[in-house]
């Protein structure tokens, strides 16, 4: 196949939201067009888009806080899944972390989630035994 991998275009964001519904990534908490734009307006984050000829298939958001990593919205088009494209976008996201002078990736997966898990786990990740906590610093829309 005729995979690249590419940043983010403001003329993506239809095939992205579409790509990360098919993939059950959003939740009412997580509005694509807000996470993207809050993505694009910072020098710490980046969204790179897979695709094949014209069509994005995968994406991977990549991020840090100065000290650690963070690897969001992994998603590779259902009908693509299996063929190693996932493990791709991550480490797309992992090198351009790398690049940066990040030295180490967190993510977080649903606990339910198994076989994202089982995936993550197949590429190298491991568990590592900590609580998340988090509070959220707006209301709940309507």
């Amino acid at each position: 196949t005729n995979f690249s991998i590419r940043p983010y275009d403001d003329g993506d964001y239809q095939a992205v939201a579409a790509l990360w519904q098919a993939c059950n990534l959003t939740r009412y908490w997580n509005n694509p067009a807000k996470d993207i734009e809050f993505c694009q307006h910072s020098p710490a984050s980046e969204l790179f888009v897979g695709v094949i000829e014209t069509q994005i298939i995968a994406t991977v958001m990549a991020g840090h806080d100065g000290h650690r990593g963070v690897i969001y919205y992994l998603a590779v088009d259902p009908d693509q899944q299996g063929n190693d494209l996932g493990r791709t976008m991550v480490r797309h996201g992992e090198n351009w972390l790398k690049e940066l002078g990040v030295w180490k990736v967190n993510l977080m997966i649903r606990d339910d989630n198994q076989p994202v898990r089982a995936f993550y786990q197949a590429i190298g990740y491991e568990e590592e035994p900590r609580i998340v906590m988090a509070r959220r610093l707006e209301e709940k829309p309507d």
